[in-house]
């Protein structure tokens, strides 16, 4: 997967874009359950009201606190709480029972820690001021005391003030060690008795409150989804400038190979590599940049936000992302093998499918269309069956996952309701607990997602930078040579032998001739004899195993392959036309080439009658790979190709095969007219060269003999046996 990432690092700040978004996102959805849970808390249980403590105080709840406070908390309480003789008109519309009274107003907007003070004194007044057998965690206890028929609180203010000060000691010490949410709720109780005595509209304050909360999560739900559309668009947008740049990437180093790389891998596999591997790891790099990234921020996030919540339950949150991991790495170990089968399983279908394709004739012909689609409908059973069972593993997989989440629900809901019992919890504390649960399982279930697809990519990257990272045989010089001026198309071959990489026999060995400018070299042979792979040699193709092959009395080893391939027109046994107009075709090395010279190689290689015939003329259109145009017609529009590009050497190997001898008599006549650079032509018919001012006969990778058709004729039995084959009596005593 390195090779992603190198891939990936040109869009690095896309990428950072992201991560920042994907932070903003995890955030938001992190403070939805907030919202929730003060909804229900504060919302429903505190009526509205947020505050462990009230903003108002009556006088005689004023002064009775201040009667229980110590001195600290007495100095504390003076710099929060001013009493105000007059209160204003804002004061007044929410509290219209001031109106006839002062109070003690709370001052500015203080921290909840510094207001902490006085929640304990808040519950010792609520216990006070509840009837006998109501005052909870303080029953009994100190106020044990109170005697009978006396209200604890009348009693409170009776003592003296030594004995007050060690009864309330005594209470503190008692309310320390009760939950905080004691503590909260019960501040938040007394908050609501002032403001109820005060005359605040207290349905009016819920009502806002859980409204204003409402509106709010509403707000951040739709941010959020908002964040998450961004990240989806620059993600995808990433993504498939990915795709773009691992084709281009692949296409350009297929370009470059040699035949002994293209001898590495088959051509199915090529194209599969190109199109399917590629859509794989495109599709990965889209969940690698939405839930790989996301999945950890989130995952972290949730367990901070639920630890800061209650750190009693953190085993719950442990139990379950210990479960989904041990689910995840058993289906990732059983999945894994049959994703690397996968791929090679898609090779063969479509090498199966391709043979057929191109060789849809032959199996008419013959009336093997039964054996060919048993052969496919294998393939294709075997592709299927893989498929199927990797569905079917990832299909457990979702349903185990919702089981795990569901009954981590539940297990949540089990221990926190004993939590809300003990009074160390609240209940929207709980239900908060379950979201951040829920998306901790989430975070764990996205990166499910991702392993689910992970395998394939990991092995579809692997392909990839298999083809990517393969060593060219054939590359360009690290200090090139430059071509000399005064010399034009000479080429040399000097003791060169060769073998295919791999064999251990030799293909050619110890050729050596000298082709000349404005001359025809040939070369004629049995089949098997070396003829094509020889004239291979010279555009590097493959390099030379011994010797050396000059241009101009330059190695072509120490050229640039550009300026080598710029000089040599080169025309295949078999005549490949590209999918356009006859035009396109033969201007494929340079569309700029003129008109007239475009005319004039359709006129040498005896193209231009057929294209005339044609309604279009230069325009009519050619289908993939010639299809719609004829064997000759093919062949001469490739020779076309070759000679309207300007160049030093031509090569034509057997390029002459679909001619007819009177096509092919005309076409050897115009060429040896019309044309000046060296011209190599590798042929099995002696007609074709037996002009030509040098033939060269091989057989067995061997040069037998060289020179003139007549020269030849006289001392070459090999070249005598082949023309004995060809020719007539007459053409022979001529």
């Amino acid at each position: 997967m390195k090779k992603l990432f190198h891939f990936l690092k040109k869009y690095t700040p896309h990428i950072f874009i992201i991560l920042l978004l994907l932070f903003a996102q995890a955030a938001l959805e992190l403070a939805l359950p907030d919202y929730m849970s003060r909804i229900v808390n504060v919302g429903i249980q505190q009526g509205g009201i947020d505050k462990a403590y009230p903003e108002v105080l009556r006088k005689e709840q004023g002064d009775f606190l201040q009667a229980l406070f110590q001195e600290e908390d007495q100095i504390a309480f003076s710099t929060h709480y001013h009493w105000v003789e007059s209160p204003d008109q804002d004061l007044l519309d929410r509290y219209p029972a001031l109106v006839d009274q002062g109070a003690y107003v709370l001052q500015g907007a203080p921290e909840e820690e510094e207001m902490a003070f006085l929640s304990p004194y808040l519950l010792i007044t609520v216990a006070l001021q509840s009837p006998a057998g109501t005052m909870g965690p303080l029953e009994g206890g100190p106020l044990g005391m109170v005697p009978e028929g006396v209200a604890p609180l009348d009693f409170m203010l009776s003592l003296p003030e030594a004995e007050r000060s060690a009864l309330v000691t005594s209470l503190l010490d008692t309310i320390g060690v009760l939950p905080e949410a004691n503590l909260t709720q019960t501040g938040a109780l007394f908050a609501q008795r002032e403001y109820e005595a005060l005359g605040r509209d207290l349905e009016v304050l819920q009502r806002n409150y859980v409204l204003l909360a409402g509106l709010q999560m509403v707000g951040i739900a739709l941010l959020a989804m908002a964040v998450a559309i961004t990240v989806a668009f620059v993600a995808g947008r990433v993504a498939a400038y990915l795709g773009r740049d691992l084709r281009l990437s692949l296409f350009k180093k297929v370009a470059s190979f040699s035949n002994e790389e293209y001898g590495t891998f088959s051509t199915a596999s090529l194209i599969t590599r190109s199109t399917n591997d590629i859509q794989q790891v495109q599709m990965f790099s889209v969940m690698l940049l939405r839930m790989v990234f996301f999945a950890p921020i989130l995952g972290l996030g949730g367990i901070l936000k639920a630890l800061n919540t209650n750190r009693s339950m953190a085993w719950v949150i442990a139990v379950g992302v210990m479960a989904i991991l041990t689910l995840v790495v058993i289906m990732f170990s059983i999945a894994m093998p049959k994703f690397k089968s996968l791929q090679k399983l898609v090779d063969k279908v479509n090498m199966v499918l391709r043979e057929s394709l191109i060789g849809l004739m032959v199996i008419r012909a013959f009336g093997t269309e039964t054996h060919e689609e048993g052969k496919f409908q294998k393939a294709n059973e075997e592709l299927t069956k893989t498929n199927l069972f990797v569905s079917r593993l990832m299909s457990v997989m979702q349903p185990l996952m919702m089981l795990i989440m569901n009954a981590l629900a539940i297990l949540v809901v089990w221990v926190g309701s004993a939590q809300v019992d003990l009074g160390n919890m609240q209940v929207g504390d709980m239900m908060a607990y379950i979201q951040y649960t829920m998306q901790i399982m989430m975070s764990f279930l996205m990166l499910s997602m991702v392993s689910i697809i992970l395998p394939r990519a990991s092995v579809s990257m692997n392909r990839i930078a298999e083809v990517l990272d393969t060593p060219l045989s054939i590359k360009d010089p690290e200090v090139p040579v430059p071509l000399p001026g005064d010399r034009h198309g000479e080429i040399t071959f000097h003791k060169v032998s060769f073998k295919y990489p791999g064999a251990e026999d030799y293909v050619l060995k110890n050729i050596s001739f000298q082709a000349k400018p404005h001359e025809i070299t040939a070369f004629i042979g049995s089949t098997g004899s070396g003829k094509s792979t020889l004239v291979n040699l010279l555009p590097r193709f493959y390099d030379a195993t011994e010797g050396e092959i000059l241009l101009n009395g330059v190695n072509i080893k120490d050229l640039p392959l550009k300026v080598l391939r710029e000089k040599i027109s080169y025309v295949p046994q078999q005549g490949v036309l590209f999918s356009g107009t006859a035009r396109s075709n033969i201007k494929y090395a340079d569309e700029h080439i003129s008109e007239e010279a475009m005319e004039k190689a359709a006129a040498v290689s005896q193209a231009m009658d057929f294209i005339l015939e044609k309604e279009e003329g230069f325009d009519f259109a050619i289908a993939q790979g010639g299809s719609n145009v004829s064997g000759g017609q093919r062949q001469r529009l490739a020779i076309a190709r070759a000679l309207a590009t300007p160049c030093e050497v031509l090569i034509f190997d057997d390029s002459f095969s679909a001619l007819d001898y009177k096509t092919d008599a005309a076409l050897r006549a115009t060429l040896k007219k019309e044309v000046d650079s060296t011209v190599i032509i590798v042929a099995q018919r002696i007609s074709t060269i037996k002009t030509a001012e040098n033939i060269i006969v091989l057989d067995e990778g061997q040069v037998v003999g060289q020179g003139t058709h007549e020269h030849l004729m006289k001392t070459c039995g090999v070249y005598q046996e082949i023309a004995a084959s060809q020719l007539t009596e007459e053409e022979l005593g001529a």
